[in-house]
């Protein structure tokens, strides 16, 4: 019989025969086996890991803390032999107010160790001993406990081990809700330190901490690397950051039901597209573990027996994906785990399917048949994404049908890991390592810039020496053999000025250089060279009143913009960057580069810059009208009219024209989308942010790292990875779209088929319904032809190769042309002639054109117009 969850066997004496007995007996062992086999089948998701250490410390408790999980923390009068600390204090509180926020990585469960805190007065260590070299889980607690004596939300202070940084200047100003963090560490020895060191005159605080080891499995040395693309090793000598464990398709997972009693969140709040998912599930025992694979300890199987899978699979769009975005922090690369496991295929090799991470390919074709050699078999593979390649402070994770033949078109996602790694400084926070100080992620690189520009600025001068020599030995006076020295000869041309190596200019341009650590290798020793005036740190602080956030008008991926207003009293847009940003470094460089050689009224004018005390600031003019973005949706400004939005489409596309064709070589801006397009207060259009930019010979291409933004990207670049003009010339097509429509690029929470606006209206263009999606605030006003005129230009910028896409000076003509048929038909009252076009009178190519019925002819010469527009043959091309 079976009772409280235990076999239990009672056998009653009986005259039973000895061989009757052995059968019986044997039946009995028998029985028993086979239960024990079936119980060992059924719980081999949920075999619990035995860590050689595991210190759980309920920081500033009087008792010991059993939580629900089963898990037990230890008091600190039980700890205290692994604190070293020299004054703390212990404080606690009775209840903790219902209302408190608990963050989905915190199991409910956890919330009895927020009710005491140990806090520290000086720098303290804990020391724990670690039986075994490897991986340990290192989670701690912290909330402010609201305590008269103790302003626990004004506490700031750093938490690291002997080599890593875990928080930097750390404070928890939210009184309302628990933080937590998690973190995978490397011990080497048999002693793991963990110190708490508070900021002069502040303190530090703990509530609760878990130093556990973890198993040696969990985190293998080498990952697939996304950009590059290609093998990544070394992930033994980074520690981690847990950010986000997700069970996708399913419901929160707690401590308990976890072999190393991690939490899992739902997914919920991540997928960008729910309306185009749909969630599946299978019973957890049913989950197979493969030899040699995943196991138990790399996610449980209630991770692998959800997932989620495509909505109607049979009817979706070619190009839908699945899509889930986690923020995160920038300048750190990421190690991204995701967990599969096919739960919708009936038999092998049915799936097949496309994984993308920030738009970049990570797996083409996964097929999880090949991989497991069976369904319901759990897998799960490593990304790591370079800091270079995260924009928008946010990693995007798709899954989609792969482009084959053969299997199903759908594509699943079961479980979803993110880890940021420890960067330059050994430090999971900033920028500065254990002993306090700062290190650049391009110390070395400045370093090296720094003797490259003395060695350049030395040859110059040898040179300039050496041309000085020649010109007076070719000028040399009769009898200078004779004179009592020969370098007399060598004195200056003309000796009433004074020569280039004692000017004033030249003397502060080289001490200037000299004094000031420069960040990107540019100095104002450059500044002469055309790169723009150079601005101190001083003069920027002054603008912007110390960089009040209260100046703060725009934030981008490198950093935040202020505006500013100089001692002269000039406006100015002050862009920031980020400290520490690789990526930043090259996007300074790039902007400085190309804003100095370049001058056109419709883009934006780099003013100066400054690389002072680590800095990287670029000056422009300031846009008081701001992005043409915010005009066309999210904001409460006034709408612009049709004709307003032309004239800013023709001045855009005169900029990118000027791009692609006004420099020796062919500028490709990379980044075209209406945040980067600025209206002056005339409403004047410029374009701005060259930090993608590319400089390629005329008519040619450039292989490179595919960069840009989501729903601007061109396609063809995407996949090829060859950049040209023409990738432009398509982000200024999808431009074209959301002027006329008004509405975001990329909308994940629309129905499947109008997520994509520029695919959207290209569709309803083809069904003769555009004019539906049309922005109803200016539909009425536009001319019919002047519309026409627009979608044509927009449908052959989105054509799908480069190559049958026009250039911008075509699609520029289109535009002016669409503006002087709205003109016109703003200046003639002919109602019935409103479709009829207008033919510039300028354009070499088209004598003759017909729309609908009516047709305009011109002679040759071009001096004999129609009645109907004799009012406007005066007008020029824009």
């Amino acid at each position: 019989m079976i009772m409280g969850g235990e076999t239990k066997w009672v056998l009653k004496s009986q005259p039973f025969s000895s061989s009757i007995s052995l059968i019986l007996i044997a039946l009995l062992l028998s029985s028993f086996a086979n239960l024990v086999v079936s119980k060992d089948t059924n719980s081999s998701s949920t075999e619990k890991f035995s860590p050689p250490a595991n210190f759980l410390i309920d920081c500033g408790s009087k008792q010991q803390s059993r939580l629900d999980d089963g898990r037990i923390f230890k008091s600190d009068r039980e700890s205290s032999s692994l604190l070293a600390t020299s004054e703390d204090v212990q404080v606690s509180v009775d209840t903790i107010s219902n209302s408190t926020i608990v963050p989905p990585s915190l199991s409910p469960s956890s919330l009895p160790l927020f009710r005491s805190a140990r806090v520290f007065l000086e720098e303290s260590t804990y020391t724990f001993y670690i039986p075994k070299s490897g991986r340990i889980w290192v989670r701690l607690y912290f909330f402010p406990l609201p305590r008269q004596s103790y302003n626990l939300t004004d506490a700031v202070f750093c938490v690291h081990t002997d080599q890593i940084v875990l928080l930097h200047d750390f404070s928890v100003s939210n009184n309302t809700a628990f933080v937590f963090k998690e973190y995978l560490v490397n011990v080497a020895g048999n002693r793991f330190s963990l110190k708490f060191k508070p900021k002069k005159k502040s303190s530090a605080f703990v509530n609760a901490i878990e130093v556990v080891s973890a198993p040696d499995p969990l985190i293998s040395d080498a990952a697939t690397s996304v950009s590059p693309a290609g093998e990544y090793t070394g992930l033994s000598s980074s520690a981690l950051q847990v950010y986000y464990r997700v069970n996708v398709g399913g419901p929160g997972i707690n401590p308990d039901n976890d072999t190393l009693s991690r939490t899992w969140e739902s997914d919920k709040k991540y997928n960008a597209f729910p309306d185009g998912s749909q969630n599946v599930s299978v019973t957890p025992n049913s989950i197979k573990f493969p030899d040699g694979g995943a196991t138990a300890v790399i996610a449980p199987n209630w991770i692998y027996s959800t997932a989620e899978q495509m909505k109607d699979p049979l009817t979706m769009e070619p190009n839908f994906n699945l899509s889930w975005v986690l923020n995160v922090e920038e300048s750190y690369s990421y190690l991204i785990r995701l967990h599969f496991c096919d739960i919708v295929s009936k038999s092998l090799n049915e799936l097949y399917f496309n994984v993308y991470i920030n738009g970049m390919i990570g797996v083409s074709s996964l097929d999880l048949s090949t991989q497991t050699k069976g369904l319901a078999t759990a897998f799960y593979k490593d990304f790591v994404l370079n800091a270079s390649a995260i924009t928008n402070s946010s990693i995007m994770v798709q899954v989609g049908p792969a482009n084959l033949q053969q299997g199903t078109k759908n594509a699943i996602l079961n479980g979803l890991e993110v880890m940021k790694m420890s960067n330059i400084a050994n430090s999971l926070d900033g920028f500065v390592n254990v002993e306090g100080k700062p290190i650049r992620p391009s110390e070395r690189a400045k370093v090296m810039k720094i003797i490259a520009a003395i060695g350049l600025a030395m040859a110059v001068t040898a040179m300039l020496l050496l041309a000085t020599v020649c010109i007076r030995w070719q000028k040399r006076p009769e009898g200078w053999e004779n004179r009592k020295s020969f370098s007399s000869w060598l004195l200056p041309l003309h000796a009433n000025h004074s020569s280039f190596l004692s000017s004033k200019s030249s003397s502060r341009k080289s001490s200037v250089f000299g004094s000031r650590k420069s960040k990107s290798g540019y100095s104002s020793l450059y500044s002469s060279a055309g790169l723009g005036r150079f601005f101190t740190f001083n003069e920027l602080q002054n603008a912007t009143n110390f960089f009040d956030e209260k100046a703060i008008i725009g934030v981008g991926g490198f950093g935040k913009v202020y505006i500013g207003t100089l001692e002269d009293g000039t406006k100015v847009a002050i862009k920031r960057g980020n400290p520490g940003s690789e990526q930043g470094i090259n996007e300074f460089r790039t902007e400085i580069d190309m804003l100095s050689k370049l001058r056109h009224r419709h883009l934006v004018s780099l003013m100066g810059f400054c690389d002072e005390q680590s800095e990287m600031i670029l000056v422009y003019e300031y846009m008081a009208n701001g992005p043409l973005r915010d005009h066309l949706y999210g904001s409460n400004l006034a709408s612009l009219s049709w004709k307003q939005r032309l004239e800013i489409c023709i001045g855009s596309a005169r900029g990118l024209h000027y791009l692609h064709t006004g420099a020796a070589q062919s500028i490709i801006h990379r980044d075209v989308k209406t945040t980067n397009i600025l209206l002056d207060e005339n409403f004047v259009a410029k374009v701005s942010d060259f930090g993608l930019s590319k400089a390629v010979p005329e008519n040619t291409h450039v292989s490179t790292a595919v960069k840009g933004s989501f729903g601007y990207l061109d396609p063809e670049y995407f996949r090829s990875q060859q950049l040209t003009e023409k990738s432009d010339v398509y982000s200024f097509g999808v431009v074209l779209i959301e002027v006329l429509c008004a509405r975001t690029v990329i909308s994940p929470t629309l129905p499947r088929e109008q997520v994509n606006l520029a695919e959207w209206a290209m569709q309803n263009h083809r069904k003769g319904t555009l004019g539906k999606i049309i922005d109803p605030r200016i539909a009425s006003s536009i001319n019919p032809g002047s519309l026409k005129k627009i979608v044509e230009a927009a449908e052959k910028c989105l054509a799908d190769h480069g190559g049958d896409r026009p250039g911008m000076g075509d699609v520029l003509w289109n535009l002016e042309y669409a503006l002087q048929l709205q003109e016109a038909a703003s200046q003639i009252d002919h109602p019935e002639d409103k479709s009829t076009n207008f033919i510039p009178l300028d354009h070499p190519n088209e004598d003759d054109h017909k729309i609908g019925d009516s047709s305009v002819t011109y002679s040759s010469d071009k001096s004999e117009v129609t009645d109907l527009f004799s009012q406007i043959a005066k007008l020029q091309g824009r």
